[in-house]
């Protein structure tokens, strides 16, 4: 297995890897090591967790003490990914921040493509689950049904640029980021779909890269509700719907 380049103070970092969890403990042991096995740019990984009592906690700890590429970052903003991830970039030295959940092992393998695309300067490039090459394994039945069909008829009648607006994988660069006024509520994943409507408001150059998508591989709880996450999804889908489309004319 080939030794990765963890953080070193005397290394500009390339890239920052905010990880939301909740109760992640069974899978992140082993995505941390993968990641640690794969990256060859100089990085770090922020686990972020809301509550002391999340059983992400010693797992995260036990592989600082192996890779000090791993940090444990307390999200005090309130619970919900959105402020995960808030706290995760207020605090991120990475020259790109990358978004990444810690259920999703299959996502892991596109990091390196998505830094070079990145690199080519895109302002933030998505993953995708639908565009040739991308693929979903796993999670909830319900789930994966409506996300692909909210995608697709959110590219065809808004327009989008991304066959996948609704993926929390997403890649930018940090400044890209604190452009954005969320107004989401912390309602699962919401926010990545607000962060692709609203970069395309911006004017924001885009890009994506497909990835195989593996949910919960390793077990664990997944905290999607039907009916309190598509109603948030259901409003900005409408929102956006009106303002990507309209802003093409």
């Amino acid at each position: 297995m080939k030794t990765a380049t963890p953080a070193k103070t005397s290394q500009k970092l390339k890239l920052t890897i905010i990880m939301p969890v909740r109760n992640e403990g069974v899978n992140l042991k082993m995505i941390l090591k993968i990641i640690n096995s794969l990256m060859e740019e100089p990085y770090e990984t922020l686990v972020v967790y809301d509550s002391p009592e999340d059983d992400s906690i010693p797992v995260a700890a036990e592989m600082q003490k192996k890779n000090p590429a791993v940090k444990l970052l307390h999200n005090a903003l309130g619970r919900g990914v959105i402020n995960a991830v808030k706290t995760g970039v207020a605090a991120a030295k990475g020259e790109y921040v990358l978004i990444l959940p810690a259920d999703d092992m299959g996502a892991i393998f596109g990091i390196s493509k998505m830094l070079a695309e990145v690199e080519k300067g895109y302002d933030m490039v998505s993953a995708t689950r639908y565009a040739k090459g991308g693929k979903v394994v796993g999670g909830a039945l319900i789930s994966r049904l409506l996300s692909r069909i909210a995608n697709k008829l959110f590219r065809v009648f808004a327009g989008s640029a991304l066959t996948d607006s609704t993926v929390g994988i997403k890649m930018f660069k940090r400044s890209v980021f604190n452009r954005i006024n969320f107004e989401c509520k912390p309602v699962g994943w919401a926010f990545a779909f607000e962060m692709a409507i609203k970069s395309h408001m911006l004017g924001l150059k885009v890009s994506e890269v497909p990835i195989v998508s593996i949910n919960r591989f390793y077990g664990g709880t997944s905290t999607f509700k039907l009916n309190k996450w598509a109603s948030e999804y259901l409003r900005w889908f409408m929102w956006g719907l009106v303002h990507v489309r309209f802003r093409k004319k």
